[in-house]
């Protein structure tokens, strides 16, 4: 699959209004999701793209095949970076159930500040703020499962 043909899947997605589309042809599969009507995902699992996220006009390509490097953990969209999951697991936004959230939208945080929590592997992960800024986006629901790469926060730095 071109990439002329991913960016006319990702034209559909953006005309269309649909939530998520996933094309395979032979080996090649690609996943456009959209994300709370602000940017666009799309995964091109294989060795098609460059490891990594590119920028794309308003989407962003990620090769599904594995981490660009260790520990990347944010990425730039306009005047906010994104925060995105290091590792596969599960999504907490609390410490516990019943405790309220680590962050909401609107608090101000510091580097160092945990934003939320990864289970993987029955292990509980603190992932931490890398900016000083303040939140204008949660962009995971509470419970649910996250890939590597996969946006948590956007968080417009001071």
């Amino acid at each position: 699959m071109s990439n002329e043909e991913i960016r006319d899947l990702v034209q559909l997605v953006i005309e269309s209004g649909v939530a998520e589309i996933e094309v395979q042809r032979g080996e090649n599969r690609v996943r456009i999701r959209r994300t709370l009507g602000w940017r666009h995902e799309v995964t091109v699992p294989g060795s098609m793209m460059a490891p990594g996220a590119t920028p794309m006009g308003d989407a962003i390509v990620q090769n599904s095949t594995g981490p660009s490097s260790a520990g990347a953990t944010s990425g730039t969209v306009g005047n906010e970076t994104i925060v995105k999951s290091p590792i596969v697991g599960t999504y907490y936004d609390a410490p516990k159930p019943g405790d309220p959230p680590f962050v909401k939208v609107g608090d101000v945080v510091e580097p160092g500040h945990v934003l939320c929590i990864i289970e993987s592997m029955k292990l509980m992960n603190e992932i931490e703020s890398e900016t000083a800024g303040t939140v204008v986006a949660k962009l995971m629901e509470n419970g649910r499962a996250v890939e590597y790469g996969e946006a948590l926060f956007a968080i417009r730095p001071r």
